[in-house]
C-alpha cells in the first residue's frame, strides 16, 4: 500500500486534516455508503498513528457521516433522506439570506472570478466532466458568500451540506442535471447583477429544492446508497 502524505497547515492538527481527507472521500463517493473503515488501514495509508485516525472518525461520527460501532468497527453511513431534507432546510435558510445580501451589494473582484467559474462550468457540461463540475459548483457557492461578505455563513453549514452533497454527486452523473444546475447558476448571477434580491431568492430556492425532486430517480438507480 502506498503512503499518502497529509498537507497540514500550521493551525491544524493531524486529526483535523485527516478528517477533511476522509470527509471529502465520503462526499465524493470514493468511500461508498456501507464501506467498513479500519483504523489501522487508514493509519497505514496516511503514515500516521491510530490516535489521530480515531479522533477523525469520532468527528465524522458527530457529523453523522460514519457510524462508530464499539467492537464491531466503523462504517460509512448510507444516505439518509431525512437528514437530506433537514440539511436542505438549513442550507436554504442560510443561502437565501446570503444571496439577498449579494443582490444588494457584491464584491466586483469576486464577480470577475465567478465569470471565469461559470465559463469553466459550461466547458465541464459540454465535455461531460461531472467531477470537474462538482468542484466548480462548490466553488460557485463559496464565491457568492465571499462576494456578499458572508464567508462564515458557508462554514456554518459545512457539516449539514455534506449530507446533500453525496446525493448531488449522484445526480451529477446525469447530463441533464448538470445543464439544469448551470442554468440556475447563471440565473442567480443575473439576478445579483440586476440587484434584484427577490429574483435571486426565488432562483436560489428552486436551485436548492431541485435535488429533492431528483431523489426518487436517483434512489431507484442507486438503491444500495440509501437507507
Amino acid at each position: 500500500m502506498s503512503v499518502e502524505h497529509l498537507t497540514i497547515a500550521p493551525d491544524e492538527t493531524t486529526a483535523s486534516q485527516l478528517e477533511k481527507e476522509l470527509r471529502e472521500a465520503i462526499v465524493q463517493l470514493q468511500l461508498l455508503p456501507g464501506t467498513r473503515l479500519s483504523e489501522q488501514d487508514i493509519a497505514s495509508r496516511y503514515g500516521v498513528s491510530r490516535q489521530p485516525v480515531r479522533e477523525a472518525l469520532i468527528a465524522l461520527a458527530k457529523s453523522h457521516l460514519v457510524q462508530v460501532r464499539p467492537n464491531r468497527g466503523t462504517v460509512v453511513v448510507r444516505i439518509s433522506l431525512e437528514k437530506m431534507r433537514e440539511a436542505r432546510f438549513v442550507r436554504e435558510a442560510v443561502e437565501v439570506a446570503v444571496v439577498r445580501r449579494a443582490a444588494e451589494s457584491f464584491d466586483p473582484w469576486v464577480r470577475e472570478r465567478i465569470t471565469d467559474n461559470l465559463a469553466q462550468q459550461r466547458a465541464a457540461v459540454e465535455n461531460g466532466q461531472p467531477e470537474v463540475f462538482r468542484h466548480l459548483d462548490g466553488q460557485f457557492h463559496i464565491m457568492i458568500a465571499k462576494g456578499a461578505r458572508c464567508d462564515m455563513a458557508w462554514t456554518a453549514i459545512a457539516d449539514m451540506k455534506a449530507h446533500m452533497d453525496r446525493a448531488c454527486n449522484l445526480t451529477l452523473k446525469y447530463p441533464q442535471a448538470r445543464e439544469a444546475l448551470l442554468a440556475q447558476h447563471e440565473g442567480i448571477m443575473s439576478a445579483i447583477d440586476a440587484h434584484d434580491p427577490d429574483a435571486a431568492e426565488t432562483i436560489m430556492r428552486e436551485h436548492l429544492q431541485s435535488i429533492l425532486k431528483d431523489l426518487p430517480a436517483v434512489e431507484k438507480d442507486f438503491p444500495d446508497m440509501f437507507e
